[in-house]
Protein backbone atom coordinates (compact mmCIF):
# COMPACT_ATOMS: atom_id res chain seq x y z
CA UNK A 1 0.00 0.00 0.00
CA UNK A 2 1.47 3.46 -1.14
CA UNK A 3 1.97 5.52 2.49
CA UNK A 4 1.01 8.92 0.80
CA UNK A 5 -2.02 7.91 -0.22
CA UNK A 6 -5.14 9.42 1.68
CA UNK A 7 -7.31 6.66 2.76
CA UNK A 8 -10.83 7.35 1.75
CA UNK A 9 -13.71 7.27 4.38
CA UNK A 10 -16.63 5.48 3.12
CA UNK A 11 -20.57 5.65 4.55
CA UNK A 12 -23.77 4.00 3.22
CA UNK A 13 -25.99 7.04 2.89
CA UNK A 14 -29.46 5.49 3.84
CA UNK A 15 -33.06 6.20 4.72
CA UNK A 16 -35.36 4.13 6.34
CA UNK A 17 -38.27 4.74 4.08
CA UNK A 18 -38.88 2.96 0.48
CA UNK A 19 -37.29 5.57 -1.36
CA UNK A 20 -34.34 7.66 -0.36
CA UNK A 21 -32.67 9.99 -3.38
CA UNK A 22 -34.49 7.13 -6.12
CA UNK A 23 -38.27 8.30 -6.34
CA UNK A 24 -40.28 4.93 -7.77
CA UNK A 25 -37.32 2.50 -7.80
CA UNK A 26 -38.91 0.66 -5.27
CA UNK A 27 -40.93 -1.34 -8.63
CA UNK A 28 -37.51 -1.94 -9.70
CA UNK A 29 -37.62 -5.84 -9.39
CA UNK A 30 -34.58 -6.62 -7.59
CA UNK A 31 -35.13 -3.32 -4.80
CA UNK A 32 -35.87 -4.35 -1.47
CA UNK A 33 -37.19 -0.72 -0.54
CA UNK A 34 -40.24 -1.76 0.46
CA UNK A 35 -38.69 -3.83 3.37
CA UNK A 36 -37.71 -0.48 4.89
CA UNK A 37 -39.96 -1.55 7.97
CA UNK A 38 -38.13 -4.65 9.15
CA UNK A 39 -35.53 -4.94 10.97
CA UNK A 40 -33.67 -8.54 9.76
CA UNK A 41 -33.54 -6.39 6.26
CA UNK A 42 -31.51 -3.42 8.39
CA UNK A 43 -29.48 -6.28 10.06
CA UNK A 44 -28.69 -8.12 6.97
CA UNK A 45 -27.59 -4.67 5.45
CA UNK A 46 -25.29 -3.96 8.43
CA UNK A 47 -23.39 -7.22 8.30
CA UNK A 48 -22.92 -6.49 4.34
CA UNK A 49 -21.25 -3.04 4.91
CA UNK A 50 -19.65 -4.08 7.80
CA UNK A 51 -17.58 -7.51 6.30
CA UNK A 52 -17.27 -4.78 3.65
CA UNK A 53 -15.45 -2.24 6.17
CA UNK A 54 -17.33 0.53 5.32
CA UNK A 55 -17.26 3.00 8.59
CA UNK A 56 -20.54 4.09 8.76
CA UNK A 57 -24.54 3.47 7.81
CA UNK A 58 -25.44 7.44 7.53
CA UNK A 59 -29.25 7.73 7.99
CA UNK A 60 -31.02 10.71 6.25
CA UNK A 61 -34.40 11.83 7.73
CA UNK A 62 -37.07 14.19 7.33
CA UNK A 63 -40.04 15.16 9.69
CA UNK A 64 -42.79 16.03 7.48
CA UNK A 65 -43.78 15.40 3.63
CA UNK A 66 -42.60 17.02 0.85
CA UNK A 67 -45.81 19.06 -0.34
CA UNK A 68 -44.62 21.78 -1.89
CA UNK A 69 -45.16 20.80 -5.44
CA UNK A 70 -48.50 21.14 -6.71
CA UNK A 71 -49.17 22.34 -3.60
CA UNK A 72 -49.86 23.63 -1.20
CA UNK A 73 -49.84 20.80 1.24
CA UNK A 74 -50.52 18.50 -1.90
CA UNK A 75 -48.95 15.00 -1.19
CA UNK A 76 -50.19 13.33 -4.33
CA UNK A 77 -46.89 13.54 -6.51
CA UNK A 78 -45.07 12.44 -3.26
CA UNK A 79 -46.84 9.01 -1.74
CA UNK A 80 -47.13 7.39 -5.28
CA UNK A 81 -43.55 8.05 -5.67
CA UNK A 82 -42.42 6.76 -2.15
CA UNK A 83 -40.31 10.12 -2.38
CA UNK A 84 -39.27 9.82 1.06
CA UNK A 85 -42.66 9.18 2.68
CA UNK A 86 -43.10 6.91 4.32
CA UNK A 87 -40.04 7.15 6.47
CA UNK A 88 -39.51 5.67 10.07
CA UNK A 89 -37.33 7.40 12.90
CA UNK A 90 -34.28 5.31 12.20
CA UNK A 91 -32.58 5.55 16.03
CA UNK A 92 -34.67 2.54 17.09
CA UNK A 93 -33.05 0.38 14.99
CA UNK A 94 -29.46 1.04 15.72
CA UNK A 95 -29.34 -1.19 18.85
CA UNK A 96 -30.34 -4.27 16.51
CA UNK A 97 -27.66 -3.42 14.05
CA UNK A 98 -25.06 -2.98 16.66
CA UNK A 99 -26.20 -6.28 17.98
CA UNK A 100 -25.16 -8.38 15.19
CA UNK A 101 -21.78 -6.10 14.17
CA UNK A 102 -18.95 -5.10 15.75
CA UNK A 103 -17.28 -2.22 14.15
CA UNK A 104 -19.30 -0.44 11.42
CA UNK A 105 -20.61 3.08 13.06
CA UNK A 106 -24.14 4.64 13.02
CA UNK A 107 -24.98 7.80 11.61
CA UNK A 108 -28.82 8.94 12.74
CA UNK A 109 -29.73 12.49 11.56
CA UNK A 110 -31.94 14.59 14.51
CA UNK A 111 -33.43 17.74 14.66
CA UNK A 112 -32.24 20.67 17.19
CA UNK A 113 -35.92 22.43 16.10
CA UNK A 114 -38.82 19.75 17.71
CA UNK A 115 -36.56 17.87 20.41
CA UNK A 116 -35.84 19.10 24.10
CA UNK A 117 -32.15 18.77 24.97
CA UNK A 118 -32.78 16.76 27.41
CA UNK A 119 -34.70 14.21 25.73
CA UNK A 120 -32.60 14.08 22.69
CA UNK A 121 -29.87 13.59 25.21
CA UNK A 122 -30.77 10.51 26.85
CA UNK A 123 -31.80 8.96 23.36
CA UNK A 124 -28.43 9.49 22.21
CA UNK A 125 -26.53 8.05 25.72
CA UNK A 126 -28.62 5.21 25.46
CA UNK A 127 -27.90 4.17 21.84
CA UNK A 128 -24.68 4.75 22.50
CA UNK A 129 -24.81 2.12 25.85
CA UNK A 130 -26.15 0.09 23.13
CA UNK A 131 -24.01 0.26 20.45
CA UNK A 132 -20.68 0.35 23.03
CA UNK A 133 -19.70 3.77 21.41
CA UNK A 134 -20.34 3.81 17.82
CA UNK A 135 -23.40 6.13 17.40
CA UNK A 136 -22.97 9.64 15.73
CA UNK A 137 -25.63 12.47 15.47
CA UNK A 138 -25.97 14.07 12.16
CA UNK A 139 -27.49 17.75 13.78
CA UNK A 140 -29.92 19.08 11.44
CA UNK A 141 -32.29 22.25 12.02
CA UNK A 142 -34.81 21.22 9.63
CA UNK A 143 -36.23 22.42 6.36
CA UNK A 144 -39.80 21.50 5.67
CA UNK A 145 -42.87 23.77 6.58
CA UNK A 146 -44.74 20.66 6.69
CA UNK A 147 -42.58 19.46 9.59
CA UNK A 148 -43.07 23.07 11.19
CA UNK A 149 -46.86 22.62 10.54
CA UNK A 150 -47.14 19.05 12.31
CA UNK A 151 -45.24 20.21 15.47
CA UNK A 152 -47.53 22.87 16.18
CA UNK A 153 -46.09 26.12 14.15
CA UNK A 154 -47.57 28.12 11.36
CA UNK A 155 -44.79 28.17 9.52
CA UNK A 156 -40.94 27.26 10.03
CA UNK A 157 -38.51 29.17 12.27
CA UNK A 158 -36.26 31.31 10.43
CA UNK A 159 -33.12 29.77 8.87
CA UNK A 160 -30.72 31.89 10.74
CA UNK A 161 -32.68 31.54 14.39
CA UNK A 162 -32.86 28.11 14.00
CA UNK A 163 -29.09 27.98 14.23
CA UNK A 164 -29.13 30.22 16.96
CA UNK A 165 -31.06 27.91 18.69
CA UNK A 166 -29.13 25.04 17.75
CA UNK A 167 -25.77 26.71 19.48
CA UNK A 168 -27.36 26.59 22.44
CA UNK A 169 -29.26 23.56 22.30
CA UNK A 170 -25.37 22.13 21.45
CA UNK A 171 -24.30 23.48 24.76
CA UNK A 172 -27.03 21.86 26.76
CA UNK A 173 -25.90 18.60 25.42
CA UNK A 174 -22.21 19.09 25.55
CA UNK A 175 -23.23 20.40 29.35
CA UNK A 176 -25.42 17.04 30.04
CA UNK A 177 -23.24 14.54 28.35
CA UNK A 178 -19.95 15.94 29.43
CA UNK A 179 -20.28 17.71 32.70
CA UNK A 180 -23.00 16.09 34.74
CA UNK A 181 -21.56 13.05 35.75
CA UNK A 182 -17.55 13.04 37.30
CA UNK A 183 -15.46 10.98 35.02
CA UNK A 184 -15.17 8.63 38.17
CA UNK A 185 -18.65 8.80 39.42
CA UNK A 186 -19.16 5.54 38.83
CA UNK A 187 -15.71 3.47 39.27
CA UNK A 188 -14.96 5.88 42.49
CA UNK A 189 -18.41 5.48 44.02
CA UNK A 190 -18.45 4.87 48.22
CA UNK A 191 -19.11 1.28 49.04
CA UNK A 192 -22.45 -0.25 48.30
CA UNK A 193 -23.19 2.81 46.16
CA UNK A 194 -23.71 2.30 42.48
CA UNK A 195 -22.34 5.67 41.98
CA UNK A 196 -20.75 8.65 44.04
CA UNK A 197 -23.76 11.64 44.70
CA UNK A 198 -21.21 14.17 45.10
CA UNK A 199 -20.26 13.04 41.24
CA UNK A 200 -23.11 13.39 39.77
CA UNK A 201 -24.49 17.41 39.28
CA UNK A 202 -27.19 19.79 38.20
CA UNK A 203 -26.21 21.30 34.77
CA UNK A 204 -29.03 24.67 35.95
CA UNK A 205 -28.45 25.65 32.01
CA UNK A 206 -30.66 29.05 31.93
CA UNK A 207 -30.42 29.97 28.40
CA UNK A 208 -32.54 32.68 25.84
CA UNK A 209 -33.93 29.51 24.45
CA UNK A 210 -33.48 26.77 27.13
CA UNK A 211 -34.15 25.72 31.06
CA UNK A 212 -32.55 23.07 31.73
CA UNK A 213 -31.82 22.02 35.13
CA UNK A 214 -30.46 18.66 34.90
CA UNK A 215 -28.80 16.18 35.67
CA UNK A 216 -28.44 14.51 32.96
CA UNK A 217 -30.56 10.73 33.65
CA UNK A 218 -27.74 8.37 31.81
CA UNK A 219 -24.67 8.11 32.99
CA UNK A 220 -21.64 8.34 30.63
CA UNK A 221 -21.88 6.04 27.66
CA UNK A 222 -18.38 5.33 25.69
CA UNK A 223 -18.07 8.65 23.94
CA UNK A 224 -19.41 10.31 26.01
CA UNK A 225 -20.64 12.64 23.17
CA UNK A 226 -21.75 10.84 20.03
CA UNK A 227 -19.84 11.92 17.21
CA UNK A 228 -21.01 14.84 15.81
CA UNK A 229 -21.81 14.91 12.00
CA UNK A 230 -23.16 18.53 10.36
CA UNK A 231 -24.67 19.09 6.78
CA UNK A 232 -25.34 22.42 6.60
CA UNK A 233 -24.27 24.31 3.54
CA UNK A 234 -25.32 27.74 4.33
CA UNK A 235 -23.45 30.67 5.54
CA UNK A 236 -25.11 29.60 9.22
CA UNK A 237 -24.77 26.50 8.04
CA UNK A 238 -21.11 26.25 7.60
CA UNK A 239 -20.21 28.50 10.77
CA UNK A 240 -21.99 26.09 12.87
CA UNK A 241 -20.14 22.77 10.89
CA UNK A 242 -17.07 24.98 11.70
CA UNK A 243 -18.10 25.19 15.35
CA UNK A 244 -19.36 21.82 16.41
CA UNK A 245 -18.85 18.91 13.82
CA UNK A 246 -16.41 16.35 13.95
CA UNK A 247 -17.33 15.34 10.32
CA UNK A 248 -19.05 17.34 7.58
CA UNK A 249 -21.38 16.09 4.77
CA UNK A 250 -21.54 18.31 1.74
CA UNK A 251 -23.55 17.62 -1.56
CA UNK A 252 -22.66 19.47 -4.88
CA UNK A 253 -22.44 18.24 -8.60
CA UNK A 254 -18.86 18.81 -9.11
CA UNK A 255 -15.68 18.66 -6.97
CA UNK A 256 -15.35 21.91 -8.31
CA UNK A 257 -17.94 23.67 -6.89
CA UNK A 258 -17.66 21.68 -3.45
CA UNK A 259 -13.96 23.20 -2.70
CA UNK A 260 -14.91 26.47 -2.02
CA UNK A 261 -17.27 25.04 0.96
CA UNK A 262 -14.52 22.41 2.22
CA UNK A 263 -12.60 25.68 2.06
CA UNK A 264 -14.25 28.31 4.29
CA UNK A 265 -15.20 25.52 6.83
CA UNK A 266 -11.40 24.79 7.37
CA UNK A 267 -10.74 27.84 7.70
CA UNK A 268 -13.95 29.23 9.84
CA UNK A 269 -12.39 26.03 12.14
CA UNK A 270 -9.00 27.30 12.51
CA UNK A 271 -10.28 31.11 13.44
CA UNK A 272 -12.12 29.02 16.48
CA UNK A 273 -9.20 27.73 17.68
CA UNK A 274 -9.83 24.57 16.28
CA UNK A 275 -7.54 21.78 14.29
CA UNK A 276 -9.14 22.30 11.01
CA UNK A 277 -7.81 19.11 9.39
CA UNK A 278 -9.86 16.98 12.74
CA UNK A 279 -12.85 17.96 10.82
CA UNK A 280 -13.45 15.09 8.23
CA UNK A 281 -15.15 16.04 5.58
CA UNK A 282 -17.28 13.45 3.22
CA UNK A 283 -19.17 14.24 -0.23
CA UNK A 284 -22.59 12.50 -1.39
CA UNK A 285 -21.99 10.80 -4.37
CA UNK A 286 -24.32 7.98 -6.13
CA UNK A 287 -21.87 5.80 -7.78
CA UNK A 288 -23.41 2.92 -10.54
CA UNK A 289 -20.14 0.54 -11.09
CA UNK A 290 -20.42 -2.34 -13.40
CA UNK A 291 -17.70 -4.78 -15.29
CA UNK A 292 -17.37 -2.26 -18.16
CA UNK A 293 -18.17 1.38 -18.28
CA UNK A 294 -20.88 0.32 -21.04
CA UNK A 295 -22.47 -2.13 -18.49
CA UNK A 296 -22.41 0.60 -16.33
CA UNK A 297 -24.22 3.07 -18.36
CA UNK A 298 -26.77 0.10 -19.62
CA UNK A 299 -27.63 -0.36 -15.43
CA UNK A 300 -28.17 3.26 -15.07
CA UNK A 301 -30.73 3.81 -17.72
CA UNK A 302 -32.24 0.77 -16.83
CA UNK A 303 -32.35 2.01 -13.26
CA UNK A 304 -33.89 5.38 -14.54
CA UNK A 305 -36.80 3.45 -16.33
CA UNK A 306 -38.79 2.71 -13.09
CA UNK A 307 -38.26 6.02 -11.86
CA UNK A 308 -41.06 8.77 -10.84
CA UNK A 309 -40.51 12.01 -12.66
CA UNK A 310 -43.25 13.56 -10.31
CA UNK A 311 -41.98 12.30 -7.70
CA UNK A 312 -38.84 13.78 -8.26
CA UNK A 313 -40.23 17.45 -8.74
CA UNK A 314 -41.97 16.85 -5.40
CA UNK A 315 -38.34 16.06 -3.84
CA UNK A 316 -36.85 18.95 -5.51
CA UNK A 317 -40.07 21.27 -4.27
CA UNK A 318 -39.34 20.13 -0.56
CA UNK A 319 -35.79 20.72 -1.30
CA UNK A 320 -35.71 23.93 -2.51
CA UNK A 321 -39.09 25.43 -1.27
CA UNK A 322 -40.00 26.24 -4.93
CA UNK A 323 -43.29 24.58 -7.09
CA UNK A 324 -42.16 23.93 -10.36
CA UNK A 325 -45.98 23.10 -11.36
CA UNK A 326 -46.64 26.95 -11.98
CA UNK A 327 -44.36 26.74 -15.13
CA UNK A 328 -44.98 24.82 -18.38
CA UNK A 329 -43.58 22.05 -19.55
CA UNK A 330 -41.43 23.88 -22.35
CA UNK A 331 -39.64 26.40 -20.73
CA UNK A 332 -35.96 26.25 -20.13
CA UNK A 333 -34.79 27.64 -16.42
CA UNK A 334 -31.46 28.88 -17.60
CA UNK A 335 -32.94 31.69 -19.44
CA UNK A 336 -36.44 32.18 -17.54
CA UNK A 337 -36.46 35.58 -15.96
CA UNK A 338 -39.27 35.17 -13.85
CA UNK A 339 -37.63 31.79 -12.48
CA UNK A 340 -36.22 32.49 -9.06
CA UNK A 341 -32.55 33.31 -8.70
CA UNK A 342 -31.87 30.25 -6.84
CA UNK A 343 -33.43 27.28 -9.20
CA UNK A 344 -31.90 29.26 -12.43
CA UNK A 345 -28.41 29.18 -10.99
CA UNK A 346 -29.25 25.40 -9.57
CA UNK A 347 -29.68 24.55 -13.16
CA UNK A 348 -26.69 26.04 -14.42
CA UNK A 349 -24.71 24.08 -12.41
CA UNK A 350 -26.24 21.48 -13.68
CA UNK A 351 -26.10 22.13 -17.21
CA UNK A 352 -22.32 23.03 -17.15
CA UNK A 353 -21.36 19.42 -16.89
CA UNK A 354 -24.48 18.36 -19.44
CA UNK A 355 -24.24 17.62 -23.39
CA UNK A 356 -24.62 20.97 -25.36
CA UNK A 357 -28.03 21.61 -26.25
CA UNK A 358 -30.08 19.63 -23.55
CA UNK A 359 -33.13 22.01 -22.90
CA UNK A 360 -33.24 22.13 -19.01
CA UNK A 361 -37.05 21.92 -18.68
CA UNK A 362 -39.19 20.52 -16.12
CA UNK A 363 -38.37 16.74 -17.85
CA UNK A 364 -35.30 17.58 -18.23
CA UNK A 365 -34.98 18.36 -14.18
CA UNK A 366 -36.64 15.53 -13.29
CA UNK A 367 -34.76 13.35 -15.14
CA UNK A 368 -31.59 14.65 -13.29
CA UNK A 369 -32.94 14.17 -9.77
CA UNK A 370 -34.17 10.58 -10.62
CA UNK A 371 -31.27 8.64 -9.40
CA UNK A 372 -29.27 9.98 -6.91
CA UNK A 373 -31.64 13.44 -5.78
CA UNK A 374 -28.75 16.57 -6.31
CA UNK A 375 -25.87 14.79 -5.36
CA UNK A 376 -23.45 14.27 -7.63
CA UNK A 377 -23.15 10.57 -10.36
CA UNK A 378 -20.22 8.55 -11.18
CA UNK A 379 -21.18 6.13 -13.43
CA UNK A 380 -18.53 3.39 -15.44
CA UNK A 381 -16.48 0.03 -14.60
CA UNK A 382 -14.55 0.37 -11.55
CA UNK A 383 -11.63 1.88 -12.85
CA UNK A 384 -13.63 4.28 -14.27
CA UNK A 385 -15.14 5.02 -10.94
CA UNK A 386 -12.26 4.87 -8.60
CA UNK A 387 -9.98 7.25 -10.56
CA UNK A 388 -13.37 9.99 -10.09
CA UNK A 389 -13.39 9.36 -6.56
CA UNK A 390 -9.63 10.00 -6.82
CA UNK A 391 -9.83 13.21 -8.58
CA UNK A 392 -12.56 14.43 -5.97
CA UNK A 393 -10.60 13.64 -3.24
CA UNK A 394 -7.55 16.24 -4.74
CA UNK A 395 -9.33 19.08 -6.26
CA UNK A 396 -12.38 19.52 -3.16
CA UNK A 397 -10.41 17.99 -0.76
CA UNK A 398 -12.74 15.70 1.07
CA UNK A 399 -11.50 12.91 3.26
CA UNK A 400 -14.35 10.43 1.68
CA UNK A 401 -18.03 9.98 0.45
CA UNK A 402 -21.09 9.05 1.55
CA UNK A 403 -22.20 6.83 -0.85
CA UNK A 404 -26.19 6.81 -1.65
CA UNK A 405 -28.18 4.08 -3.44
CA UNK A 406 -30.01 3.39 -6.86
CA UNK A 407 -31.61 0.15 -5.75
CA UNK A 408 -30.84 -1.15 -2.09
CA UNK A 409 -28.81 -3.27 -1.53
CA UNK A 410 -27.78 -4.20 -5.08
CA UNK A 411 -25.82 -0.61 -5.78
CA UNK A 412 -24.26 -1.60 -2.39
CA UNK A 413 -23.48 -4.97 -3.52
CA UNK A 414 -22.30 -3.50 -7.23
CA UNK A 415 -19.77 -0.88 -5.39
CA UNK A 416 -18.25 -4.11 -2.96
CA UNK A 417 -17.80 -6.38 -5.62
CA UNK A 418 -16.51 -3.92 -8.08
CA UNK A 419 -15.10 -0.85 -6.97
CA UNK A 420 -14.14 -1.84 -3.14
CA UNK A 421 -11.45 -4.29 -4.63
CA UNK A 422 -10.13 -1.49 -6.83
CA UNK A 423 -10.12 1.33 -4.19
CA UNK A 424 -7.49 -1.25 -1.91
CA UNK A 425 -5.78 -2.15 -4.97
CA UNK A 426 -4.67 1.71 -4.95
CA UNK A 427 -4.36 1.55 -1.38
CA UNK A 428 -6.81 4.19 -1.06
CA UNK A 429 -9.45 1.96 1.39
CA UNK A 430 -8.39 -0.26 4.38
CA UNK A 431 -8.48 -3.83 4.79
CA UNK A 432 -9.46 -3.61 8.05
CA UNK A 433 -11.05 -1.27 11.03
CA UNK A 434 -8.32 0.97 12.44
CA UNK A 435 -9.68 -0.46 16.26
CA UNK A 436 -12.14 -3.71 15.42
CA UNK A 437 -14.85 -3.80 17.76
CA UNK A 438 -14.02 0.19 18.90
CA UNK A 439 -16.33 3.21 18.91
CA UNK A 440 -17.30 5.02 15.77
CA UNK A 441 -14.97 8.17 16.82
CA UNK A 442 -11.85 6.03 17.12
CA UNK A 443 -12.52 3.81 13.39
CA UNK A 444 -13.78 7.68 11.91
CA UNK A 445 -10.56 9.73 13.37
CA UNK A 446 -8.63 6.93 13.04
CA UNK A 447 -6.57 6.70 16.27
CA UNK A 448 -6.88 4.15 18.32
CA UNK A 449 -7.98 4.99 22.47
CA UNK A 450 -9.82 8.23 20.40
CA UNK A 451 -12.98 7.83 21.98
CA UNK A 452 -13.78 11.40 23.61
CA UNK A 453 -13.95 14.90 21.78
CA UNK A 454 -10.90 16.34 21.01
CA UNK A 455 -9.68 19.06 23.38
CA UNK A 456 -9.99 21.80 20.48
CA UNK A 457 -13.82 21.47 20.26
CA UNK A 458 -15.75 23.62 22.11
CA UNK A 459 -17.60 20.68 23.67
CA UNK A 460 -14.15 19.20 25.36
CA UNK A 461 -14.52 22.60 27.97
CA UNK A 462 -17.31 20.79 29.73
CA UNK A 463 -15.63 17.76 31.09
CA UNK A 464 -15.46 16.95 34.24
CA UNK A 465 -12.85 14.99 35.25
CA UNK A 466 -11.97 12.90 37.67
CA UNK A 467 -11.34 13.99 41.24
CA UNK A 468 -12.42 17.61 40.70
CA UNK A 469 -15.06 18.98 43.06
CA UNK A 470 -16.95 20.28 40.08
CA UNK A 471 -16.36 20.85 36.25
CA UNK A 472 -13.95 23.33 35.57
CA UNK A 473 -16.22 25.57 32.96
CA UNK A 474 -18.60 25.68 36.46
CA UNK A 475 -16.21 27.11 38.41
CA UNK A 476 -15.18 29.70 35.64
CA UNK A 477 -18.70 31.20 35.23
CA UNK A 478 -19.16 31.06 39.18
CA UNK A 479 -16.40 33.58 39.15
CA UNK A 480 -17.67 35.58 36.30
CA UNK A 481 -21.05 35.51 38.53
CA UNK A 482 -19.40 36.87 41.48
CA UNK A 483 -17.31 39.24 39.72
CA UNK A 484 -20.32 40.86 38.24
CA UNK A 485 -22.73 41.08 41.13
CA UNK A 486 -19.88 42.67 43.14
CA UNK A 487 -19.55 45.32 40.12
CA UNK A 488 -23.33 45.67 40.22
CA UNK A 489 -23.45 46.32 43.59
CA UNK A 490 -26.47 43.70 42.92
CA UNK A 491 -28.16 40.95 45.18
CA UNK A 492 -27.59 38.73 41.91
CA UNK A 493 -30.28 39.69 39.55
CA UNK A 494 -27.89 40.93 36.56
CA UNK A 495 -25.43 38.59 37.90
CA UNK A 496 -27.70 35.80 36.38
CA UNK A 497 -28.25 37.71 33.41
CA UNK A 498 -24.53 37.64 32.74
CA UNK A 499 -24.16 34.05 33.76
CA UNK A 500 -26.76 33.60 30.67
CA UNK A 501 -24.96 35.30 29.06
CA UNK A 502 -21.61 33.66 29.11
CA UNK A 503 -23.58 30.37 28.39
Amino acid sequence: MAPDKKQFILNAFVMQAPGHLNPGLFKYPKDAGRKYNNIKHWMSLAQKLEAAKFHAMFFADVLGGYDVYKGPANLDATIPAASQFPINDPLYSVAAMAAVTESIGFGVTASTTYESPYAMARKFSTVDHLSEGRVAWNIVTSYLDSAARNFGLNTQVEHDKRYQIAHEYLDVTYKLWEGSWRDDAVTNAPKDAYADPKGVRQINHKGDHFNVPGPHICEPSKQRTPFLFQAGTSSAGRKFAATHAEAIFLNGHTAELVRPSVDSIRAQAKELGRDPNSIKIVAGLLVVVGETDEAAREKYELLASYGDREGALALFGGWSGYDLSKYSDDQDFRFLETAPPAVRSMVNHWASSSPQGTKWNKKTIAEHLILGGNGAKVIGSAKTCADELERWIEVADVDGFNLSFASIPETFDDIIEHLVPELRRRGLFHEEYEVPGGTLRENYLGVEGKNRLDDSHPGARYFWKAGEEEPAYAKAEASAVKEANGANGTNGTNGASKKRRLE
